[in-house]
């Protein structure tokens, strides 16, 4: 047996042997059922939470969403960012032939056979994701969200020699530097937490023989982590939200109509101008961005009249008005959540499944408004500067 990609740790009477994969790899999925077949653990360690066990085990049970329930519980952003990051992944596992995610598939099934106990090791996604979303700034947040549209939509392809190449430590290396340079806060929550955790849940997976299937890039960090203890309650615990967020969007609102009304009683034309201005930026642009999602025209004549409603109230959006008209018209059926997987292949995919289409319209319509309430926010005080 190749003991490449595999390190041994013996820890308290305990011998834990972790296997570093790349998760569209053929040959990582073969080399964990060798090493588990060969080695018989007590326990598997997979890199997955529950929620992405259940993806991997029951599929992605697309039929079953309800796309209402997911505008009205203001998930589509999230969903949205979700299958695109997964259909980069997707891609280049249909490169080479394999399901993204086979080793974690294979360790299961592997585990099964032998009787061993499968322990789920990594921490709740959504944890990690609201833990990275609040230690980015603004700019942090920009510069992810283009770096995860570029690699999204980009057309490069990577051989399977080069991809073998991630697999070792001193490539991960030197791309977990670069990372950090880039985005030195992403980091911790993305990595470093997460190897503390794996770490801990490995250590007090049941039985003398440990078998942990991973990511490689976490190969290092779990290897020096694993000899000190990690509070997995505290590394568990959601961001503590702050309150200027919500402070600001009520203030601007607030600013906004106060202006306007004392303009109106000083000088009712210029207050009419005010009130066409606030009206024609936020519902245009809301009304472009879900043209350019290419909703039904009734739904571009939603997010027109809603957003300049909705930019005055932070309880709501225009995104909303217009996916759930959109969902009402143009109404998803089975068909479209089951090619949904294969739909998030491409670019071209995401405007035509019907489902991404209402996800993008929900998106853009809220974006086009937000950027609206700040041009026209800026031209109501303008012109209540004019009138002073």
């Amino acid at each position: 047996m190749s003991e490449e990609n595999i390190t041994r740790i013996h820890l308290d009477n305990k011998e834990y042997i972790l296997i570093g994969t790349a998760h569209v790899s053929k040959n990582s999925a073969e080399q964990v059922k060798e090493v588990i077949e060969s080695e018989q653990p007590d326990a598997v360690c997979i890199e997955l939470d529950k929620q992405r066990y259940q993806s991997v085990t029951e599929g992605n049970k697309w039929k079953d969403m309800d796309i209402f329930q997911v505008i009205k519980e203001r998930k589509a952003s999230l969903l949205l960012v979700n299958l695109a990051i997964s259909s980069f992944q997707k891609r280049m596992a249909k490169q080479f032939g394999i399901d993204a995610g086979q080793e974690m598939i294979q360790a299961i099934e592997s585990s099964k056979e032998i009787d061993a106990n499968l322990v789920l090791a990594d921490r709740n996604i959504q944890i990690t994701f609201s833990r990275i979303w609040a230690g980015l700034g603004l700019k942090g947040k920009a510069l992810l969200l283009t770096q995860i549209i570029g690699s999204i939509f980009s057309r490069e392809t990577i051989s399977e020699e080069e991809l073998e190449k991630l697999k070792s430590k001193d490539m991960l290396d030197s791309m977990l530097e670069e990372f950090t340079e880039h985005f030195p806060r992403l980091k911790k929550p993305l990595i470093d937490e997460r190897d503390q955790y794996l770490s801990q849940k490995i250590k007090e997976a049941p039985g003398e023989k440990i078998v942990a299937v991973l990511g490689a890039a976490h190969v290092p960090g779990i290897t020096n982590e694993i000899n000190k203890e990690h509070d997995l309650k505290r590394l568990s615990e959601r961001p503590s939200k702050s309150k200027a967020p919500k402070i600001i969007a009520w203030a601007i609102p607030i600013l906004i109509l106060s202006i306007i009304a004392y303009t109106f009683f000083t000088n009712p034309s210029a207050g009419w101008q005010q009130t066409v201005s606030w009206v024609l930026w936020n519902g245009s642009l809301s009304a472009i961005g879900t043209a350019i999602a290419l909703g039904h025209p009734l739904t571009i004549l939603t997010a027109f009249l809603a957003a300049p409603l909705s930019s005055l109230n932070p309880l709501i959006a225009a995104g909303w008005f217009a996916g759930i008209v959109q969902a009402i018209i143009r109404r998803p059926h089975v068909r479209d959540f089951e090619q949904l997987s294969e739909d998030v292949y491409s670019l071209k995919g995401f405007w035509q499944n019907k489902v991404t289409r209402i996800l993008l319209i929900v998106v853009l319509a809220n974006i086009g408004s937000s950027v609206g309430t700040f041009i026209g926010g800026a031209d109501v005080i303008r012109l209540f500067l004019d009138n002073l």
